[in-house]
């Protein structure tokens, strides 16, 4: 299985030194079982941009069976859906990320941001005893 291609986030912070680029990858637990993470929100993201829970899935390194629990997980959390899907056939399937599940992913990404801010904030005294990164 191919290994995860790196979100857009995971990317800059490769690229950018220091606190700078520290990007947090938050997991929000809804009671015991219920989790909204990085691994969903990607995987929403895939689908919104290839119109496709498989195509999502072998983007991101992961079988269509994986890519299909997760948004079944992600479409049982809620009461609105965030992805819809159509079999395919003869006019083919596909799968759409609603207007919810769209605003799911950006509120999601507001969080990271934000708390890229309190990382930044709150680790910024420890910034000199980071290690240079090869």
């Amino acid at each position: 299985m191919p290994s995860r291609q790196p979100a857009p986030a995971d990317q800059a912070s490769a690229e950018t030194p220091g606190l700078a680029g520290a990007i947090p990858r938050i997991r929000i637990l809804f009671g015991d079982e219920a989790r909204l993470g990085p691994g969903k929100i990607d995987l929403l993201e895939a689908i919104g941009r290839t119109g496709s829970i498989s195509a999502a899935g072998r983007e991101l390194g992961m079988s269509y069976r994986r890519a299909w629990l997760l948004v079944d997980a992600v479409n049982a959390l809620f009461r609105t859906p965030a992805v819809t899907a159509s079999a395919g056939g003869a006019h083919g399937g596909g799968a759409k990320l609603t207007a919810f599940g769209h605003d799911l992913v950006a509120a999601y990404r507001r969080i990271e941001a934000r708390m890229g801010d309190v990382v930044r904030e709150e680790l910024g005294p420890f910034e000199t005893e980071l290690r240079e990164r090869p």
